[in-house]
């Protein structure tokens, strides 16, 4: 029993020691934003906030209200600048376009786009489409100005390899997003001076995977693609996310 203890003690130490040493190293970044995308909040995150904040990272997730890009990104910026030394940013789909422009933000060292828009200056969604189709027409532009995904439609068009019933859920809780979000034009990419990383989801069908890769090659993002991933990817392969997010934070300063 002794042994055991004295072995159990020596391990216990040992952890202790590299938690100890990971804080005090100054070229760690150990702060995370995840910043969510249209028709969603930020509880889909809570999987990659698991994975990270289990690895001792410090990780926030926004709750911005999908109803003005500049008020959107004010938002973000409040939630960077509680951060208490460097970050990386990360944005799911509607959340790149945000994380494109508060990424200028000094305290932002890395961007990670998580099947995201990632748009130049003034370049509009809307054009982007154009060339890029998704594969889906299910969204829809209310009266009110609100934009959501019909109920009916969204588990095959935007959580295809989520588990039926958690999809129709996120179905019928989804957040209605305001149509002029998607008109938004940033300036100064923060992607033009700071290192990025993209994760293409290969199954999504809410931005077509081509014009991931066309975001991804043009920022000069290190790129992962997933394979059978469909929009919500944040979810159904967290780990991955993860993986791709401390990878980032490796990056030096």
């Amino acid at each position: 029993m002794r042994i055991r203890f004295i072995a159990i003690l020596i391990v216990g130490i040992g952890c202790a020691f590299f938690n100890i040493a990971y804080a005090q190293n100054p070229s760690a970044i150990k702060n995370v934003v995840l910043v969510h995308g249209a028709f969603v909040d930020g509880s889909g995150w809570r999987d990659v906030y698991q994975s990270l904040t289990q690895k001792g990272y410090k990780v926030s997730v926004t709750q911005h209200k999908l109803q003005d890009f500049d008020e959107d990104v004010a938002e973000v910026n409040r939630i960077i600048d509680q951060q208490d030394g460097p970050c990386i940013l990360v944005g799911h789909s509607y959340g790149g376009v945000v994380i494109t422009q508060a990424g200028n933000n000094p305290k932002v060292v890395g961007l990670v786009y998580i099947a995201a828009h990632a748009p130049d200056d003034g370049e509009l969604r809307a054009d982007l489409v154009k060339t890029y189709p998704p594969a889906s027409t299910s969204i829809i532009k209310g009266n009110d100005g609100l934009d959501y995904i019909t109920p009916e439609k969204f588990p095959a068009d935007f959580a295809a390899d989520l588990p039926i019933d958690q999809a129709r859920f996120m179905a019928n809780s989804q957040v209605p997003t305001a149509d002029k979000v998607f008109r938004a034009a940033v300036h100064n990419a923060a992607w033009k001076t700071k290192p990025s990383w993209y994760m293409v989801a290969k199954s999504d069908r809410i931005i077509n995977p081509d014009l991931e890769r066309f975001y991804a090659k043009r920022a000069k993002s290190v790129t992962v693609e997933a394979e059978g991933a469909s929009h919500s990817v944040f979810i159904s392969q967290a780990p991955k996310v993860a993986e791709l997010i401390i990878l980032a934070t490796k990056t030096k300063k």
